[in-house]
């Protein structure tokens, strides 16, 4: 059985299950990373940094919160989370063109140089390698990527 995937602002209500799923998503992708320690620091930036800066649509399957994405009005996604168990659907794809939709002058973000299905998942949504960085808070190696109409 499959259900359809809705889009949606971001409440107030929806933290606890936004944080979770943060934390069980990056916690999949980079297994050899407490997450579970991060939470704290995490939880304090969603709050100070994202939420009050930044658009949030939710992605939801069956009234249960499958992924989010994150946009600031200068076009920078700081966050496009979904589910492990929903890696491959269509709700990155729609959280994305969402996205666009919100910043159609264009979109830039990191990604973790290591992260090769993010990476892909990105050029087929039609951004391309603008620079390397390096992430601020963990060091690690990140690649640009820009996105315009």
């Amino acid at each position: 059985m499959t259900f359809m995937i809705h889009l949606r602002s971001y409440a107030a209500s929806d933290e606890a299950a936004t944080i979770d799923l943060w934390h069980r998503t990056w916690q999949q992708a980079y297994p050899q990373i407490d997450f579970a320690a991060r939470l704290d620091w995490w939880r304090e930036r969603w709050r100070k940094d994202l939420v009050p800066k930044a658009a949030i649509v939710v992605a939801e399957q069956d009234g249960v919160v499958t992924g989010f994405v994150t946009i600031d009005g200068e076009g920078y996604l700081d966050q496009l989370v979904v589910d492990p168990d929903h890696w491959g659907s269509d709700a990155a794809r729609l959280l994305v063109d969402e996205a666009k939709r919100l910043s159609p002058s264009g979109i830039t973000l990191l990604v973790n140089k290591d992260n090769a299905r993010a990476i892909r998942f990105y050029e087929r949504s039609g951004f391309a390698p603008a620079g390397d960085e390096v992430n601020p808070t963990s060091g690690r190696p990140v690649l640009k990527m820009a996105w315009q109409a």
